[in-house]
């Protein structure tokens, strides 16, 4: 794909500067194209820009365009580009001679060849043009052979070592319901978890609860005050929630409560076996109701058949994790990580008890990491400390992604800096992944608490748009794809910023099925499997390229063609906003392409080539939203 094209150039590039290809693939890269360069070919206007550069007695040509062509774009004829800012960045020691003689002088040093048939120079810049039917052979080739795998197996990820990444996510807290600030937590470590493992690295995907602390002292106290075992038993977390917000209110008028709550969590950390029994309980039922969140059995031919359930089971959320841990994990070995504190002369007592860590070692109050409580009692850093630890030794990790909210920056930050000052080097594998606040997401009854009302609610709205439309009744579970749909819709709007961004949420914008929301990717991937099934595969077994030359169609290849790239930078930065930007294109290009490139009226030849490219459209973006945590519906 991709890659075999950036070597060919790159080869003959190396030639030229001297340099190994190697050394320039990367400085090679698919130009995009954007919906307002695709409304512009589609309505016939194909100027160029700059110089260009046609293959004419094996000779290169330069040939001066008028000057009001500067302003124009390339994008409608170039492939590739190769940015010579970047070549000249590493020439310090010389005066930077002017960028666009430069990027003239080495174009007209290169020639066309089988591969590129046009040469030309943009802002900066030198453009490849790929011959036509080789790029339309190759890159739909190689979609429909590469199947899950198209883009990954670019030269961009080759040498990339196979590694060893823990990922924690999600990470409730035990005894209340999944609060729909976890959401962000849960999809944005998912998709993290999904790319890394798509890169084939050995990824364990670890679910942290908050199952220990001071608020169990409240709750067992509170359990013995106002819960009751048959409430407990039908409705777990709904009564769990009742209980604490009551001994909440009571703690706070009544000394003796709180003072009875924290010797409840005193017992805990020693031991005692009935507080133990009844902190397990609430464990254990709080964890069933977590995994009913995260995946829900229900059989889905529909969904099977696009090979989007496992094992007969389709999600809620479609997350799933290799080891459920919590804070109560590290109770003991907390005291372990406070004892090698003090030996190593790190720990200090307060004149209130406490046990802190200073980490600017010169009192620094906004440096001061609490540790240990006056009781002895161990607190979150200190566990996270042990956790980290008692992960290197169990995982050996290369690389651990913990994904919080942006709250937790100086937690992260002061126990990373622990590590290193208790001499783990491997603290510099750690990484905190943070995001911002969604704010203003309420359904119709007022504000939201719990995630489980958020995924109600965007399935009786999703319900309720596709009431009107006719194909809805043909659905075998209706409500199942409301679901698959409104999660998209979720999950697209959550993914189009920067994570580190708060966004104000809309329900209107998230189930809008035109522009840019993810109930228009699902439709057009429902659109695109429809055309397969009412034209068969009859169509798929060859095609011609001659077939397959209009500019809507060259637009699709030329953006599949830099499906690498896309991944490549969501690899780097772990933001999911390149591929959702990069599918949301797509699914544009494809809704015009829908419009002109007939199938059913057209001659057999042209019917099974557009066939062909509209089935790689359907599988690449099939590819990228599963990536991102969604599951392609194929009716709606």
């Amino acid at each position: 794909m991709a890659c075999g094209f950036r070597r060919s150039i790159a080869c003959q590039l190396s030639r030229v500067l001297d340099l190994p290809p190697e050394y320039l693939i990367k400085s090679i890269s698919a130009v995009p194209i954007s919906r307002k360069d695709c409304r512009r070919i589609f309505r016939g206007d194909t100027e160029l820009a700059g110089h260009h550069f046609s293959h004419l007695s094996n000779k290169v040509v330069a040939l001066p365009l008028p000057q009001r062509y500067h302003k124009a774009t390339t994008r409608e004829v170039a492939d590739f580009q190769l940015s010579v800012d970047s070549l000249l960045e590493h020439n310090n020691g010389h005066s930077r001679p002017d960028i666009q003689l430069q990027a003239m002088r080495l174009a007209e040093k290169l020639k066309c060849d089988t591969v590129v048939s046009e040469i030309s120079t943009g802002p900066g810049t030198v453009n490849f043009k790929i011959n036509r039917e080789l790029l339309t052979k190759t890159v739909l080739q190689e979609v429909i052979e590469d199947g899950s795998k198209y883009g990954l197996k670019s030269e961009l990820f080759s040498g990339l070592p196979q590694k060893k990444i823990v990922v924690e996510f999600s990470s409730p807290n035990v005894a209340k319901k999944f609060h729909v600030g976890h959401l962000r937590s849960t999809i944005i470590g998912n998709f993290i978890a999904n790319l890394k493992e798509a890169l084939g690295h050995q990824v364990t995907r670890i679910n942290y609860l908050g199952d220990w602390g001071m608020q169990f002292g409240l709750l067992g106290t509170g359990f013995q005050l106002f819960g009751y075992e048959e409430k407990l038993q039908s409705n777990p977390l709904q009564h769990l929630f009742e209980v604490y917000v009551q001994v909440n209110k009571e703690a706070a008028d009544d000394k003796n409560v709180a003072k009875s709550a924290h010797e409840f969590f005193q017992r805990l950390e020693l031991g005692d076996t009935q507080a133990l029994a009844l902190w397990q309980k609430f464990r254990d039922l709080s964890i069933e109701e977590y995994i009913r969140i995260y995946k829900v059995p229900a059989h889905s031919p529909a969904l099977l058949s696009c090979g989007a359930a496992l094992d007969g089971y389709s999600w809620r959320l479609g997350v799933h994790f290799d080891e459920y841990s919590g804070e109560s994990f590290y109770r003991e070995k907390s005291q372990e990580v406070l004892k090698l504190l003090d030996s190593k002369g790190l720990l200090q007592k307060t004149i209130k008890g406490t046990a802190v860590v200073d980490l600017s070692g010169n009192g620094d109050p906004s440096s001061i990491c609490t540790v240990m409580r006056s009781d002895g009692t161990s607190l979150y850093a200190t566990r996270d400390l042990a956790a980290a630890i008692d992960r290197m030794d169990k995982y050996n990790f290369d690389k651990m992604i913990y994904v919080t909210d942006k709250g937790q920056k100086k937690h992260f930050q002061q126990v990373f800096q622990m590590l290193q000052t208790m001499g783990y080097d491997w603290a510099e594998r750690c990484q905190h992944v943070p995001f911002g606040v969604v704010q203003g997401m309420k359904t119709r009854r007022g504000d939201v608490t719990f995630l489980e009302d958020v995924l109600n609610e965007i399935r009786l709205r999703m319900l309720q748009n596709m009431a009107s439309i006719k194909t809805t009744r043909e659905l075998e579970n209706p409500q199942e794809t409301a679901e698959r749909v409104g999660l998209a819709a979720l999950i697209i709007q959550d993914f189009r910023g920067f994570l580190l961004s708060d966004y104000q949420f809309s329900w209107d914008r998230v189930f809008q099925s035109r522009g840019d929301t993810g109930v228009f990717l699902q439709y057009t991937h429902a659109r695109l499997h429809s055309l397969e099934e009412t034209f068969g595969c009859g169509y798929l077994n060859d095609f011609n390229t001659a077939c397959l030359q209009e500019p809507q169609s060259v637009s699709i290849l030329q953006h599949l063609l830099r499906f690498d790239e896309v991944l490549y930078r969501s690899a780097q930065d772990l933001q999911p906003r390149h591929i959702v930007s990069y599918l949301l294109t797509l699914s544009h290009l494809a809704a015009v392409a829908h419009k002109t490139l007939h199938i059913k009226s057209s001659p057999p030849e042209v019917a099974g080539a557009r066939l062909h490219l509209f089935r790689a459209v359907r599988s690449v973006l099939a590819n990228g939203m599963k990536l991102l945590g969604i599951t392609p519906v194929c009716r709606m």
